[in-house]
């Protein structure tokens, strides 16, 4: 695959002061005034200001102009505008009117964390010693940025936009409702649902493991319990922990580890999932606001505010 990662994500909110204060108390660290870095991701959210709560733009990074030469001629083929340039190349998604970027770049690289060590059946993994999720005293910091999730009036144009336009590649599906895509080896980069409206879902953050899902979660909770909106649980669909907050935008935001990983497309499978099991595998029930945030409405009609 040309394409190897969500670079980074542009948010426009209304309350960019009080969005910027959220987000360095989620873990990321302020590079200049809105804008953000992970730990290994390097700057992947920035925060501008906007009326109303919205996805502005995406950046994709891809291995080389070749590639963009060829991503250009698939979208042309969708009759779409494209801007280019040496090492990058832009369109505007039909529906949403969010900016989409494919930039060269390096190939993000890791740096290899050692297995969280876990006791079991037979199976000593930890002797003589607590817990690692339990000594750990410092504020959790997310790794990178996982994956983008957006409602759309039109998921087919939308998704056919990714995979006939961008190539991205499918990866499973919730019947009749979402497209899990993907531009790396993650599970899923971008899903798009189907919506009343276009608007910004989440956006994800890895981190190491389940216990730093946990713990960051509960440190946001601690002074602003408001912030809760579903977790802890595991996905059925990418089989990761999740844990979700909102942001003072109205933007839920979201921890996650152990994502599945597809290194081999002739050996994964995409599946189609209905029901429960497109939405989670175990956890508390996902509450009538994650599925249509409480802000659609308001969004709809012109009248939001931050919250």
């Amino acid at each position: 695959m040309a394409l190897h990662r969500m670079a980074s994500v542009t948010i426009g909110v209304p309350n960019v002061a009080e969005t910027t204060a959220y987000y360095a108390e989620f873990g990321l660290t302020e590079t200049a005034p809105g804008r953000f870095a992970t730990q290994d991701g390097g700057e992947q959210l920035i925060l501008r200001h906007a009326p109303t709560r919205q996805l502005l733009a995406i950046e994709v990074g891809i291995d080389d102009e070749d590639d963009l030469g060829r991503t250009a001629e698939s979208l042309t083929k969708l009759d779409l505008a494209v801007s280019k340039s040496a090492d990058a190349l832009s369109v505007r998604e039909p529906i949403s009117g969010f900016d989409v970027t494919l930039r060269v770049m390096p190939r993000l690289v890791q740096p290899v964390q050692p297995p969280t060590p876990y006791n079991g059946p037979g199976r000593v993994e930890r002797p003589d010693t607590r817990a690692p999720g339990i000594l750990r005293e410092g504020p959790v910091r997310p790794r990178k940025l996982g994956h983008i999730v957006v409602g759309s009036v039109d998921k087919e144009a939308t998704q056919r936009f990714f995979t006939e336009g961008l190539g991205f590649k499918v990866t499973d599906e919730a019947k009749g409702l979402a497209a899990f895509m993907r531009c790396s080896t993650d599970h899923h980069n971008f899903l798009v649902q189907q919506s009343p409206l276009n608007f910004l879902h989440h956006t994800s953050w890895q981190v190491d493991d389940v216990d730093e899902v946990g713990r960051g979660a509960t440190a946001m909770l601690e002074d602003h319990p408001e912030r809760h909106i579903w977790g802890l649980g595991r996905h059925h669909v990418g089989s990761n922990f999740f844990w979700y907050l909102k942001d003072p935008a109205g933007n839920f935001s979201e921890y996650y580890s152990d994502l599945d990983c597809v290194l081999d497309d002739q050996v994964w499978k995409p599946g189609m999932f209905e029901g429960i099991k497109g939405l989670y595998s175990w956890g508390p029930p996902p509450p009538p606001s994650f599925l249509q945030p409480e802000d659609l409405a308001a969004l709809m009609t012109g009248t939001h505010a931050a919250r």
